[in-house]
């Protein structure tokens, strides 16, 4: 598996349709959440695996704090450390940017995949698009 930036517009196509299908079809987020309008500011992260893209998440880079969201795996891809591959990644070019930060939004039932990660819950929990939520952030060493 190799999990890098996204080399052209195709990839960040293919990263958009894989968060289709994980955030509007299988959890039922309506499309227009997702495509917010911040992709073409955005760093786009991928993991490849056969050449075919398995996981994503972007980053939004401003002020010395990394937003990363729409960190997404193929469920077939789930439990294999692929998620876990896309935010180290996504880190190190967080860290490259300049960021010292990062800042996310998670969902409650993936809490503990970001605790394990260093992350640390930042307020209370939330409702976006009819699901729990909670901020956290980590410091860039």
């Amino acid at each position: 598996m190799d999990v890098r930036l996204a080399r052209d517009e195709d990839e960040v196509a293919a990263a958009l349709e894989l968060r289709r299908r994980v955030f509007a079809v299988e959890q039922g987020i309506r499309p227009e959440a997702d495509r917010d309008g911040r992709d073409g500011d955005a760093i786009h992260l991928v993991a490849v695996e056969q050449s075919v893209i398995v996981g994503t998440c972007r980053l939004v880079v401003a002020g010395g704090v990394a937003l990363l969201g729409r960190l997404a795996v193929e469920p077939s891809g789930r439990r294999r450390g692929i998620g876990r591959a896309v935010l180290e990644a996504a880190e190190v070019s967080a860290r490259s940017e300049g960021a010292r930060r990062v800042a996310l939004h998670a969902q409650m039932p993936v809490l503990a995949f970001y605790e394990e990660s260093g992350y640390s819950r930042n307020g209370e929990i939330f409702e976006e698009e009819g699901i729990d939520h909670v901020s956290m952030e980590k410091w860039l060493a």
